[in-house]
């Protein structure tokens, strides 16, 4: 039998009637509402005995990001809720700043950009307490007739993370470390550095005009398919027709519908893919990227055996339309699927059935 010093990165999921959350994204007032309206009270208790589960994503952009963690972390803490490590998670664990965590850091790098000025921030003598907590986190869980993750079920992946017996940061390190031997064998990080030199200063500049460089296209897709931490929380790419600006940067690469892929009869829920509630959302805060679900609506199962189905419906844009109307009500949501009675849950009270499309 093989033995953990650190937990498993693939953990059982509960059993019994569970409630699935999507990305919170430090949206504190919307989890509250959501949880009350999946008749959890405040303490995270329910009288049925139903239990939370977070797909990950819980921090950065929103006004709130530590009292989301506050709240997750007790619930996980008392046996009432489990969650799986998504991308912006394994940021923090990293230590890697990105846009809209800079609530953590003493040094706030989004306040000296003029962003996300409300966010709250982390208290010095929480950040400890955090990072324990995120390291402590699963990468997927499981049960006969579930599976969850923040991204990506990629079989090879999943296998690859099943069988280790490293942490988190030790397993993503590995494969980092590895590509970037290879990158530089090839002659490809040389390669993606020389394209890139002309636009360095440019790449953070939503207003520059950028073509796509193959080369630093390659090297993206490179770093984040051959690491199977990255490919769970992150999900697979490949290089895109045409640049877009996302998450504060221009990128190369888009996202793959791993899901038309997956023929597997054990459903998958995921978040991470900004699932837009309407078509005025997207129209209004989509960051460019491809729309994976333009041909279903918001509560239709979809893959290639109709059984994945992302919770994650754009909360976290909820920032931008602070910015734009503020006052207005929201149209992004925060969501939760109950399971097993396949019912898709919103923070303003609409309950929808699943369906196949």
């Amino acid at each position: 039998m093989t033995e953990f010093p650190h937990p498993p990165l693939i953990q059982p999921l509960f059993d019994g009637p569970i409630d699935i959350v999507g990305d919170i994204h430090g949206e504190i007032d919307a989890l509250r509402d959501l949880m009350g309206q999946l008749g959890y009270e405040a303490s995270g208790d329910h009288s049925d005995g139903r239990r939370l589960v977070f797909v990950g994503d819980l921090t950065d952009r929103g006004p709130d990001s530590p009292a989301v963690f506050e709240l997750v972390s007790d619930l996980v803490t008392r046996g009432l809720a489990q969650c799986v490590l998504g991308n912006h998670e394994l940021n923090l664990l990293r230590q890697a700043r990105k846009e809209g965590n800079g609530w953590h850091f003493e040094d706030n790098h989004d306040h000296r950009e003029g962003k996300f000025t409300s966010a709250k921030p982390l208290g010095a003598e929480r950040r400890p307490a955090l990072l324990t907590f995120l390291s402590s986190l699963p990468l997927a869980l499981e049960r006969p007739d579930l599976r969850l993750v923040h991204a990506a079920w990629h079989e090879g992946a999943i296998e690859e993370i099943r069988s280790s017996t490293s942490s988190v940061l030790e397993l993503y390190d590995a494969h980092q470390n590895a590509a970037a031997r290879l990158a530089v064998e090839t002659g490809l990080a040389e390669r993606a550095k020389t394209e890139l030199a002309p636009y360095e200063v440019h790449m953070k500049d939503a207003a520059a005009t950028i073509p796509l460089l193959p080369g630093a296209a390659a090297l993206e897709a490179l770093y984040q398919d051959a690491n199977p931490v990255r490919i769970v929380t992150s999900g697979i790419e490949r290089i895109a027709q045409q640049p877009f600006f996302a998450s504060g940067k221009w990128r190369m690469v888009d996202r793959v519908r791993w899901w038309d892929d997956y023929y597997d009869p054990t459903p998958v829920i995921i978040g991470h893919y900004w699932r837009w509630p309407t078509r005025a959302a997207r129209s209004a805060h989509s960051r460019g990227e491809p729309d994976l679900f333009a041909e279903y609506e918001c509560h239709h199962w979809f893959g290639a055996r109709s059984n994945v189905f992302c919770v994650d419906f754009a909360v976290g844009a909820r920032h931008k339309e602070r910015l734009a109307s503020p006052g207005a009500a929201y149209e992004c949501r925060l969501a939760a699927v109950r399971w097993p009675e396949e019912e898709l849950v919103l923070d303003h009270g609409r309950n929808i059935a699943l369906a196949v499309a």
